[in-house]
């Protein structure tokens, strides 16, 4: 009886000791997930987007939008992109939403779908001045909101508008 409850006892310990230290031997953390996105293997996308801008994730890398911010033309525009952050995905809407919240006000643009063939759009635009100037709002907290065939993602991004950045890496 003894030797059963030892034993017992030493294969819940490994099994207690596999369950924390999950497969690669070191414990596993809630953060665990987060950092091996982008840093333990190459998902094959790039830092910023096909037409220079910033990338904002969707889903877990399900998706990815690229925000282009052109002060010449006085527009704001969001490409719809794959997984891996390169091909166009179109998408059945008239248009999407971008909400702004600065200093406990909030705000609701549209951009409208621009080039659209068969109804089905990847290009959407807005050239409303009040989302240009919301998204040039220093600690203004924005959220994109975009439904991909039939389910709703949320992007969260801080928009960097360095000048500098946009005028010299091309």
């Amino acid at each position: 009886m003894r030797q059963i409850t030892l034993l017992s006892h030493l294969l819940l310990a490994g099994v207690v000791t596999v369950g924390l230290t999950g497969c690669g031997g070191a414990p596993k953390t809630d953060d665990h997930d987060v950092s091996e996105q982008g840093h333990d293997h190459d998902h094959g996308h790039p830092s910023e987007g096909p037409h220079h801008g910033a990338l904002i994730e969707l889903g877990n890398e399900e998706y990815h939008a690229e925000l282009v911010h052109d002060d010449e033309a006085g527009t704001v525009t969001i490409y719809l992109l794959d997984a891996a952050a390169k091909e166009p995905v179109a998408i059945d809407a008239a248009d999407i939403t971008v909400n702004i919240t600065h200093d406990g006000e909030g705000a609701q643009f549209k951009l409208t779908a621009d080039g659209a063939v068969d109804g089905k759009a990847t290009k959407f635009i807005s050239s409303e001045t009040a989302l240009a100037e919301a998204l040039d709002e220093e600690g203004a907290d924005t959220q994109l909101v975009v439904a991909i065939e039939g389910k709703q993602f949320r992007g969260y991004f801080t928009h960097d508008h360095d000048h500098e950045t946009h005028d010299h890496d091309h």
